[in-house]
């Protein structure tokens, strides 16, 4: 009978996809463990999403809670919503850093159980208010702006529909008269969801919520297959990468194009790497129309490398700084070509033209051409307390009046923020000649030339860093890397955030602050014997090997040998 109970309980369990499977990397109580941790995260994203309803970047008009009893009751109480947003928040991020414990050790928690997490806990955030920001209404309007026939460039949400129109009355007022600083491609798709919905903002935000979705199964498509290219385990990259806290806070949550930017940029990075690895036969001789299977497969890697090449040009058009992965996949393919500078403009010439080419069709076909050239710069006017060359400009501008020596902010703006761009030039160009070497992989050098980008920039904000953490996730392994990534993900993840995307007086976020940190210290105390807050205890014996563990490899935590010159390995030279 007893066994007849363990045998209905499996079933039960392999229902619903928990049970662990013959050769499962973990063993049964590190499956307890890591069900019950992903219990503990979902927990958090309800009650964000919950707390949104009170807490969050709801519209201003065409609200759908209003006047209904149950869900407009936390409008009510904005102080509660808040303490349960922060709550909420603060623990996913510590399922997630629980989550760590399966995706770093000798044995690995599988890929199915980590895509379930992710699902999981995305879920009540796709059907919550907008949260921590209120950039989807400046969407809103900018491609209303298009649809109308305006040019989004030239003239901002006020100005080009009016203040009193249902889309300008949700955008905050710094962004009312500012003109679009995205790519044509991001507003032709939000023009298109604005012709699909009219002037409904809940459906156009559900729309925008499909088109994150598009950008977060893309990146988890490349994220894995980019760390198989560089020896690192799939589980690892995707943990702190594809299942980082910032990314369900500010691109599910908050709605941010980060999501597509990153998604097609790194699925064309992916592309374009498999088309340089048959670069060497690139175009087929004799030359003529394929007939079979063979002589189509020979066009594969042109085929894959204009694939990618189209891709990330596309990424560009959301957001310019992702089409820096087109340089690291030149020289990638310079590289494969021998290192020359004959191969170094025969390959940067060739992709450049493709990429001039998708940008003037995307222009034409958008009908908005090349004016978002011209307003890269509109969110310079915030002066970000996240970004070093700002800060220290602000700082410097308090000293000098606190001196007396009068208010030269502005200009000392201007100097630290020039030199800032100075810095990323001159370390971009290091970073592609260290590829074209091949001192270094392209996904590294991409992924470092992101992060000081970002690091250096007029503004940064806390899901600008997906830009840098995402690529170097699959590819750096340094214990030093992950502590920091982890430790700023945590940073600006639980204190980042402002306001929540509304205005809150300065005793709201003190008393939420103080409640959520009670009540996430009750729940440690509740639940410290039941989740991994300590490390587990090693099993008697390790689960035999699996036919569904992870395949790739561990993380390198040793030199490997350095690449032969002038040939791209499936690995470059070891991460920093």
């Amino acid at each position: 009978m007893a066994a007849r109970r363990r045998s209905l309980s499996s079933s039960i369990a392999q229902l619903h996809g928990d049970e662990r499977p013959i050769g499962s990397p973990l063993n049964d109580a590190e499956v307890v463990s890591m069900r019950r941790t992903r219990l503990f995260g979902a927990t958090g994203t309800v009650l964000m999403a919950i707390g949104a309803l009170g807490a969050g970047a709801r519209p201003v008009v065409q609200d759908p809670t209003f006047g209904v009893r149950l869900l407009n009751l936390p409008s009510r109480i904005q102080t509660v919503s808040l303490t349960m947003t922060t709550t909420g928040a603060v623990m996913m991020a510590l399922a997630w850093l629980m989550l760590g414990r399966f995706t770093l050790g000798r044995r690995r928690m599988s890929r199915g159980q980590l895509d379930r997490t992710l699902v999981l806990w995305m879920l009540p955030l796709l059907v919550a208010p907008p949260m921590y920001s209120k950039d989807i209404y400046s969407y809103l309007a900018q491609s209303q702006i298009a649809r109308n026939g305006e040019d989004p460039y030239s003239v901002g949400p006020a100005p080009g529909l009016g203040l009193d129109h249902v889309f300008t009355l949700s955008v905050p007022s710094l962004w009312r008269d500012t003109p679009a600083p995205y790519g044509p491609l991001f507003l032709w798709i939000g023009e298109g969801i604005s012709a699909l919905t009219g002037e409904n903002i809940v459906w156009a935000v559900l729309c925008h919520r499909l088109v994150v979705l598009v950008g977060v199964g893309l990146i988890v498509w490349a994220t894995p297959r980019l760390a198989r290219r560089c020896g690192v385990a799939e589980v690892s990259a995707l943990w702190l990468g594809a299942t980082n806290p910032l990314l369900f806070m500010h691109l599910a949550a908050g709605i941010h194009n980060e999501a597509l930017m990153l998604g097609l940029m790194l699925a064309g990075t992916e592309c374009a790497l498999r088309g340089v690895e048959g670069s060497h036969r690139l175009i087929p001789r004799p030359l003529h129309w394929p007939r079979g299977a063979p002589e189509w497969a020979a066009w594969s890697p042109l085929a894959m490398l204009i694939t990618g090449a189209v891709l990330i040009t596309m990424s560009s058009q959301v957001k310019l700084p992702s089409l820096l992965a087109l340089g690291f996949v030149a020289m990638a393919l310079a590289c494969r070509w021998g290192g020359t500078v004959k191969a170094f403009l025969l390959a940067s010439c060739s992709l450049g033209a493709v990429s001039l080419a998708v940008m003037a069709v995307i222009g034409w076909a958008s009908g908005l051409g090349f004016g978002w050239l011209f307003t890269l710069g509109t969110a310079n006017v915030v002066r970000s307390w996240m970004s070093p060359p700002t800060l220290l400009a602000l700082g410097t501008g308090q000293v000098g009046i606190l001196l007396g020596l009068g208010d030269h902010t502005t200009a000392v703006l201007g100097l630290t923020r020039g030199i800032g761009v100075l810095i990323i030039a001159v370390l971009v160009s290091w970073l592609l000649l260290s590829v074209l070497r091949g001192r270094l992989h392209p996904v590294g050098g991409l992924g470092v030339a992101l992060g000081a980008t970002v690091l250096l920039f007029p503004v940064v904000q806390p899901w600008y860093l997906l830009w840098a953490i995402i690529p170097l996730a699959a590819w750096a392994t340094r214990p030093g890397f992950r502590s920091a990534a982890i430790a700023v993900t945590l940073i600006v993840g639980i204190f980042g955030p402002t306001a929540n995307g509304d205005r809150f007086a300065l005793f709201q976020i003190i008393d939420a602050t103080l409640a959520s940190t009670v009540i996430v210290l009750i729940l440690i105390a509740l639940t410290y014997r039941r989740l991994p807050w300590r490390p587990l205890p090693p099993a008697d014996s390790d689960p035999p090997a699996a036919t569904g563990a992870d395949p790739t490899p561990a993380p390198r935590d040793v030199p490997t040998p350095p690449a032969p010159p002038r040939v791209i390995p499936d690995a470059y030279a070891e991460s920093p």
